[in-house]
């Protein structure tokens, strides 16, 4: 396993466990019961902190995911480089030797030599490939997860609105009846 998938793993899961602190935090203010307009809009400012927390999570972890592809190519090309010094002749007198036995036109040297340089250009194409392939996934798989987490948060703070404008209004109307019934005194006139 590559350095840096490990260190994709360990993001990964720091990200979910950050995640998963945010969403029980706003389970548990689901639960806190509140009197007063001043303690909903506590309740209010406290889940819209809790949402911004998961946003930035989610943002720093994408900003990652980016950085992180960059350092699997750079991985991959450091191990293509040490094969391909390793498929290199080691000496100038090996390398010399052997374009003398290519001219003379040795057919064991010849596809031994045609044998590694296809070896070394089918494994680099392979590797572009799967690092193009890595690349475009990564992309698409950021772009789609920015796109839902964005649509669940408008989503939910439209519920929440929706939730707490309807729940201010039962609290006005609540206040107007009990202001109009507190102004009103029963007045029993007897003579």
């Amino acid at each position: 396993m590559l350095k840096s998938t490990k260190e994709k793993m360990e993001r990964q899961q720091k990200a979910g466990n950050e995640i998963a602190f945010w969403e029980k935090q706003k389970e548990n203010l689901k639960q806190k019961e509140c009197g007063t307009v001043e303690e909903i809009a506590e309740k209010l400012e406290l889940l819209h902190n809790y949402e911004d927390e998961i946003a930035a999570v989610k943002a720093a972890y994408n900003k990652e995911q980016m950085s992180h592809i960059l350092d699997e190519a750079e991985e991959q090309g450091k191990k293509n480089a040490e094969a391909a010094k390793k498929l290199e002749p080691k000496t100038p007198e090996e390398r010399q030797e052997e374009m003398a036995e290519e001219a003379l036109g040795t057919e064991e040297n010849e596809s031994i030599l045609d044998e590694m340089l296809d070896e070394v250009s089918e494994s680099m194409k392979e590797v572009q490939e799967e690092l193009q392939e890595t690349q475009e996934q990564m992309a698409e798989e950021i772009t789609e997860e920015a796109a839902e987490s964005m649509s669940e948060q408008l989503d939910m703070q439209k519920e929440n609105i929706e939730e707490n404008s309807e729940e201010l209004q039962r609290l006005r109307s609540m206040s107007k009846r009990e202001n109009s019934v507190s102004m009103y005194q029963r007045f029993d006139m007897r003579v």
